[in-house]
């Protein structure tokens, strides 16, 4: 369910997922977010921008896709902070807002770009999540939310999705059972992606190719773990396990 919480919530996370633009997480990461919730954990969403550059559709269509996006997926809220497209910059007031986010709803772990990418945006949000991060654990660096002080937490993990340029992942999810979420949840972006029926400019997004190669990308990252779909993802610390039989074997 869609849900505008505030920022001053109480609610706690088990998973942020952070995207530069409404529809890189459901590009990315949607199966795994519908396989964590389908498994009881609470995730929820945050936009850096409203995708406001894109050739095709706007802010307001973009954000109505958005929540159809996430009420498919089943989070617990999806939020934007509204930094302007293409000028995510790395500045004190977007890592205090990234802060503040953290600390109200204290994700054991949070999703968010690799550092290498196509895009100068998702480059950008890595930083910025990065930073924000870290800085969200030391106690000398204050922020309030609706006039109330917020403690310092810094979430446990965080890990890379996929976007353009691959990686060599540090593991892999198998979202075979949740595939079809992940579908109709990137079907909700009407405008962006292939619509015989649109009259806008085409684009490397709206070419039946592009979900095409999404798809495919997906079945050969489940192929290596001998999956029908898997979703991969990045570790720049080392993961442990309490069991060899942790793994999917």
């Amino acid at each position: 369910m869609y849900i505008d919480v505030p920022k001053g919530g109480s609610m706690k996370l088990d998973v942020l997922a952070i995207g530069a633009h409404p529809d890189d997480i459901e590009l990315s990461c949607a199966a795994t977010v519908a396989k964590l919730v389908k498994g009881g954990k609470k995730v929820a969403l945050l936009d850096l921008t409203q995708g406001e550059l894109g050739t095709r559709g706007s802010k307001a269509i973009r954000e109505r896709e958005a929540k159809n996006a996430a009420n498919i997926l089943g989070v617990e809220f999806r939020d934007n902070l509204k930094i302007p497209d293409g000028n995510i910059e790395l500045n004190k007031t977007n890592i205090t807002h990234v802060i503040e986010v953290l600390r109200s709803f204290q994700p054991t772990v949070i999703l968010f770009p690799h550092s290498l990418e196509r895009h100068p945006d998702h480059e950008h949000a890595y930083r910025l999540c990065k930073e924000a991060w870290f800085f969200a654990g030391l106690e000398k660096i204050s922020t309030r939310v609706n006039g109330k002080r917020q403690e310092p937490f810094r979430p446990k993990k965080y890990f890379h999705y996929m976007q353009k340029y691959e990686f060599t992942p540090s593991f892999i999810v198998d979202v075979s059972d949740v595939y079809d979420i992940k579908a109709k949840a990137l079907s909700a972006f009407e405008s962006q992606f292939y619509n015989p029926h649109s009259k806008e400019r085409e684009t490397r997004l709206s070419s039946k190719l592009f979900l095409e190669s999404i798809r495919a990308r997906d079945m050969h990252h489940g192929s290596l773990i001998d999956a029908a779909f898997g979703e991969p993802f990045y570790s720049i610390e080392p993961l442990g396990l309490r069991s060899f039989f942790d793994l999917v074997f």
